[in-house]
């Protein structure tokens, strides 16, 4: 047992009971964090490389997972106990309603699991942020819409996560100064991706790296080892629902979606404007395949009859520049 343990902790895998928390978020009347609960997992980041082995091994413990069902989690918020059970996939997802909401900032929270004996990983600290009244805020998905990710073929995407890290991967020309740019009056960032929970530390570190705005993500359900071809090809289904569950959170604030055609973006897209048209002041759909070319620019011309600028653009000075012409960035910058 104890070779194992060692074997686990050389390949940075904890192999104890631990929890995750990641960043939540509030505002107008609810708060909410969510986070995981395994028996196994990879511990964080702290050399990156540019050898092939190296990263291939760095991907792979990522899913490395086991999963810990039934675990109750609990925190306090200002004398207040809220609590979640886990579910199959070791998620769990706390709301609570405060008797006033706080200001705008970052709330430090500390969740815990509480039906197992307390060990040195059964709490850990997340932060809920509350985004400041603004104009309007972000949702944008990730692969391929800033992170060039090959998603429409499966052995070129394993081909980027395998052979690179999070600091070698490349963002698409431009798109961090967009993201800035929309950024740039305290605008709150949403990330909605079909990626897996599992890449939640990578995509984090990419983010930062990059220098694109930091926000809240709200990715897929988690996956094990023996699921890694079926990274990122799922779950789509899903990000209409929580896209709308953010934008039923903040019901005065306005909101640009940001996606691309590699998937089901434009149809999503598409769809909550038809749900939530008075909240959707613009879209941007990067152009990725020339295949989709046909279908997405009738998606988008349809988007723009409801009166939402739509812009399908291939290159992000194009994005840039329809940002300015529609008053979303300031036209000196």
């Amino acid at each position: 047992m104890l070779v194992w343990t060692k074997i686990l902790r050389w390949l940075g895998i904890e192999n104890r009971l631990h929890i995750r928390v990641y960043r939540g978020f509030g505002g107008v009347e609810q708060m909410e964090i969510y986070g995981h609960v395994l028996d196994w997992g990879p511990l964080p980041a702290t050399r990156y490389s540019r050898f092939i082995l190296f990263n291939a091994l760095s991907l792979l413990r990522l899913f490395l997972v086991k999963a810990r069902a039934g675990a109750t989690v609990q925190m306090q918020w200002e004398g207040t106990v809220i609590e979640s059970v886990t579910g199959k996939d070791g998620f769990f997802h706390l709301q609570w309603i405060p008797v006033v909401m706080p200001a705008a900032g970052i709330y430090e929270v500390t969740v815990s699991i509480t039906n197992v004996e307390p060990g040195p990983a059964t709490s850990a600290t997340g932060v809920v942020i509350i985004p400041q009244r603004s104009t309007f805020g972000c949702v944008s998905d990730i692969d391929d819409t800033f992170l060039v990710s090959h998603t429409a073929t499966i052995f070129k995407r394993l081909h980027v996560l395998f052979a690179r890290n999070a600091r070698t991967r490349k963002p698409f020309e431009g798109v961090a100064r967009h993201y800035r740019l929309l950024n740039q009056t305290g605008n709150p960032f949403f990330y909605v991706s079909s990626s897996e929970w599992n890449l939640y530390d990578y995509i984090l570190e990419f983010s930062r790296f990059n220098g694109l705005p930091e926000g809240a993500y709200l990715l897929s359900e988690i996956k094990e080892l023996h699921q890694l071809l079926k990274t990122g090809q799922q779950k789509h289904a899903t990000k209409f629902t929580r896209i709308s569950r953010i934008l039923l959170h903040y019901p005065h604030m306005r909101f640009v979606l940001l996606g691309d055609d590699t998937q089901e973006d434009p149809n999503i897209y598409k769809a909550l404007t038809e749900h939530f048209t008075s909240q959707i002041i613009a879209v941007y759909l990067r152009n990725i395949r020339s295949s989709r070319y046909a279908i997405t620019k009738q998606l988008a011309d349809e988007i723009s009859a409801k009166g939402i600028p739509c812009c399908y653009f291939r290159h992000s000075e194009e994005a840039i520049a329809h940002s300015r012409s529609n008053g979303l960035i300031r036209v000196s910058s």
